[in-house]
């Protein structure tokens, strides 16, 4: 186990193999010396979340801000040109940092590629302090990774994907490193340790060190996140403003302030994504108490068409566009099976529609999930973008999002079924089963399943039975009892699969439960979850 490091820095997970390559004091110092000076505030902007919340659910609602309307109004504010190596996103790949997906990732032809300590990482000490290894060396390029039957390298003569890191969100701790005996902030250790040991490193190769910032909610989160930047250069020697972060726009209150978003980070920002799954998530979680006045049907039924997700995605791109920022598309989560060439021809025409529908929506690019869809996210961009690097001149100024546009949830069309319910378990004990094992990213069912899947699962769950939903095909009430039961049918159809680890699955179905169908709605499962992880 490690031990105490200088000036009331204590690690206490293991220093395996090369762990003391990342873990050094001086790197544990910066890290401690961020969280010092910027810990306090991110309590304060957690609180403000809590508040926000009960207001919320007291009747409030969300809404453009007046206290920033100039902001928004005034026309002369540009955000920073793209920094080198995010000129063309028109596809990125994203995944965990272990070290084949980093090979991979890097050799697969994106332009970017997001390297991920959040969603599609289980943050096992092991993997987040081995992530961090595996970037390194991927920027040294002495990294490589051998199944026994097959050696991963990096191409030595090609252009790899920019690296762009998301750290994890501001919510979460990281619990085996104490700064003066409390837990630092997991996001400022993921950005810490990344930043010291490759920010040099990124600029010797011509790029810089990049970010993807998750789950914000307010443009007060985007101006920590932007001083965390500028006090970081100074303290590495590096100038001010060579950090770039694009931002998800995956919470229902981070939508109504796109603009003080970028406004915020004006000077280190790289753009907008629209993370479409966890928008979906905020929706239910954030009017939860309203009754179906914001409830959705089963998840894979709500599309990208659906009124109010048109609404966020073309406010997005117009916002950005705006303001010279780089507008990134959703999530093809589909993996191409080697086995059933129907299932890819169906599932790439879908893949092809959503990435045509972005292009033309005005996107600068778009994410896919495995290596084999990028020559297609590619193929769609390059027809609407030729040699231009982006589509940042096409300034939207067609579309007018008003606050009720994107409040408009309960225009959604769609069912809840029986089959919608069981999948929304079968997908949350599967994923969840998966996490608690170590593996962030999952394939379920042919599909590249993250966090946010399942937390979508479950807070679909948590909504239906707290708001007295008959399911559309049997008529049948769904309630705590009628999940249970599904709960026990579904883990027995996977107990008779191949490679079914008991213990797992009974922690997946302890979680699961406790995550929806608890009284209170747990804000994200991972708070349980990694509570559960040694």
């Amino acid at each position: 186990m490690g031990g105490e490091h200088n000036h009331g820095v204590q690690v206490t997970g293991p220093v395996l193999d090369r762990f003391d390559e990342i873990l050094t004091p001086e790197a544990l110092a910066f890290v401690a010396t961020l969280q010092r000076e910027f810990g306090a505030r991110r309590r304060e902007l957690l609180e403000a979340r809590r508040a926000r919340q009960a207001d919320l659910s007291a009747g409030g609602t969300l809404g453009f801000l007046p206290q920033t309307r100039h902001i928004r109004e005034d026309g002369s504010w540009r955000v920073a040109p793209p920094a080198p190596g995010l000129e063309d996103r028109r596809v990125e790949i994203t995944g965990p940092v272990d070290r084949k997906m980093t090979i991979n990732a890097l050799n697969s032809g994106a332009k970017v590629w997001l390297a991920d300590f959040e969603d599609a990482n289980s943050p096992l000490w092991e993997n987040c302090v081995a992530g961090q290894l595996n970037l390194r060396d991927a920027l040294d390029r002495t990294i490589d990774f051998s199944t026994g039957e097959k050696t991963y390298a990096l191409r030595p003569d090609e252009e790899l994907a920019t690296i762009v890191v998301r750290p994890r969100g501001w919510h979460l701790d990281e619990k085996h490193m104490l700064v003066d005996g409390e837990p630092v902030s997991a996001s400022l250790f993921d950005f810490g340790l990344y930043f010291f040991h490759c920010a040099h490193r990124q600029l010797a190769k011509g790029k810089g060190p990049y970010f993807y910032l998750p789950k914000l909610e307010s443009h007060l989160e985007a101006r920590l996140w932007n001083d965390v930047f500028v006090r970081a250069q100074e303290l590495r020697g590096i100038e001010r403003g060579t950090i770039r972060a694009t931002v998800l726009i995956e919470t229902y209150p981070a939508a109504f302030e796109m603009e003080e978003i970028l406004y915020e980070l004006r000077e280190h920002s790289a753009g907008l994504n629209a993370g479409r799954w966890d928008y979906l998530f905020s929706v239910i979680k954030t009017f939860r108490t309203r009754g179906k006045e914001f409830l959705l049907p089963e998840r894979n039924t709500v599309t990208m068409t659906a009124p109010f997700m048109r609404a966020y995605t073309e406010l997005l791109v117009r916002t950005c566009h705006k303001r010279g920022a780089h507008a990134i598309g959703g999530m093809a989560a589909f993996i191409p099976s080697r086995r059933d060439p129907e299932v890819n021809r169906v599932a790439l025409e879908k893949v092809r529609a959503d990435k045509t529908r972005e292009s033309g929506d005005g996107f600068d690019g778009s994410w896919v999930a495995h290596p084999d869809l990028v020559p297609v996210c590619r193929e769609v961009f390059d027809s609407v973008l030729g040699d231009r690097p982006h589509q940042i001149d096409r300034l939207r100024e067609d579309v007018k999002v008003t606050e009720a546009d994107l409040l408009a949830v309960s225009s959604t069309p769609g069912q809840i079924t029986e089959a919608g319910l069981r999948n929304n378990v079968d997908v949350g004990l599967r994923y969840l089963a998966a996490w608690l094992g170590g593996h962030g990213a999952a394939a379920i069912h042919n599909l590249m399943e993250d966090a946010a899947t399942a937390e979508i699962c479950r807070s679909q769950v948590w909504q239906w039975v707290h708001n007295d939903i008959r399911l559309d095909d049997t008529g049948a009430l769904v309630t705590r009892e009628l999940v249970e039961q599904i709960i026990t049918e579904e883990l027995a159809k996977i107990a008779a699969e191949p490679g079914y680890d008991e213990a797992l699955y009974s922690q997946a179905a302890a979680l699961f439960k406790e995550v929806a169908l608890n009284d209170d709605f747990i804000d994200f499962l991972t708070l349980p979850a990694y509570a559960r992880m040694p």
